[in-house]
Formats: structure tokens, C-alpha cells, sequence
């Protein structure tokens, strides 16, 4: 699905990490591990196409993403360390606005999902952090892309969110999907699936 050729990143003149080669399959959970500094989100942002490599590729299904932007972006969900929400919508309108062929039923249970019913339609700078952060992971019950990679989607999320976050990661790898993610938290028991890819730089 998704292939790491000889990865580098320079950031300041100086080289997170390099040589960096990776596979992530259909039913793939993947955490990107490393200690601060190391480029965990870098590394998610060359992923994503947000960024380019000092050297190396990203390849999905055997071609390079660059080549491909179009049909990239139509399977990819990316959610940055940031809830990346619109504070002056509400998170009804945040979600139509990113998934507007979605049924209004299928928005609510999305919300209903992250425990924001009733708070559907108050502007989101009025929620708190943990609220905001819910509002885009109620994507994750919206989106048809195939592959997500989530930049430490778990902070500001208590244990029963984490939790059901986990088994939304579980069912969507299951249905043949790919999650690809950062998180600076211990993941719960039920997180045995999950592979560990872990950066190491001088930096760090």
C-alpha cells in the first residue's frame, strides 16, 4: 500500500533522520515512535505530501506520491498535532464542511461517537481542547479514504475516548484500511496489533 524508500529529512541543517525504509500493508496500525526532536512529525508530513525528503521516496501502490497528488489525496486523511478546525463553525459545520456528501445522520453519529451531541452546534472556540480535537476525529467515522495518518490524535482524550479510538483504528485496518500515527501516551492493552517503527537521531 504504502512504501518508504531511503527516507531523509533535513530540518535546519540538520538531519532528523536518513536512510529510512518502511512498508505499511492493508490492515497495517503503525506507531511512529522516537523521543522529542527525532522528526516523528516531519516524517508525517513527507507522508502526507506536505513536505518533501532531502533524499529518498513515498510510494503509494508502487508510485510515487508526487506523481500522483490527485488519487493521493482522494485516499489519504491527515490529522496534524493541531485540531486544524474552524473556530467560528460549530463542529456540525466543521464536518459538513469537510464532508459535505455526508447524511446528516451519518454527521450526528459521527459526533455522537466522539461525545459531542449537544455541543453540535456551539461555535468551536467556545470547547475546550480535548472538545476541538474530537470535532476532527469525528472524521475518522466520515472519511472513505483508505490510509490515515495522525499526528498525536490521543492528546487531550480521556481513557474511555482513547479506548474507542482504538477500536475505530482496529475496525477501519479490518475493513482493509491503514493507520499510520504519533503519540506521546502509553497505548491501552488492546493496542497489541499496533507495529513500532522508532526514530532515532542525533538531534534527539
Amino acid at each position: 500500500m504504502l512504501e518508504v524508500i531511503n527516507l531523509a529529512c533535513v530540518r535546519d541543517e540538520r538531519t532528523l533522520f536518513n536512510g529510512l525504509s518502511f512498508r505499511v500493508e492493508a490492515g497495517d496500525i503503525v506507531q511512529i515512535e522516537g523521543p522529542n526532536g527525532a522528526g516523528k512529525t516531519s516524517l508525517l508530513r513527507l507522508l502526507a505530501g506536505l513536505s518533501r525528503a532531502e533524499e529518498g521516496d513515498v510510494l503509494w501502490q508502487a508510485q510515487p506520491i508526487r506523481q500522483q497528488r490527485e488519487i493521493w489525496h482522494q485516499n489519504l486523511l491527515y490529522l496534524g498535532h493541531h485540531p486544524g478546525v474552524k473556530s467560528v463553525l460549530s463542529p456540525l459545520e466543521n464536518l459538513h464542511f469537510w464532508h459535505g456528501d455526508s447524511h446528516s445522520d451519518a454527521i450526528f453519529q459521527a459526533l455522537e461517537q466522539v461525545d459531542l451531541l449537544g455541543y453540535e452546534e456551539v461555535p468551536v472556540a467556545q470547547l475546550s481542547a480535548g472538545q476541538q480535537r474530537r470535532v476532527a476525529l469525528a472524521r475518522l467515522w466520515l472519511s472513505p479514504a483508505t490510509l490515515w495518518i495522525l499526528d498525536e490524535p490521543l492528546t487531550a482524550i480521556d481513557k474511555a475516548g482513547v479506548e474507542k479510538l482504538m477500536a475505530r483504528f482496529a475496525q477501519h485496518a479490518d475493513n482493509g484500511g491503514a493507520v499510520i500515527l504519533t503519540t506521546h501516551q502509553d497505548l491501552p492493552d488492546s493496542a497489541e496489533r499496533v507495529r513500532k517503527i522508532r526514530l532515532v537521531s542525533e538531534w534527539a
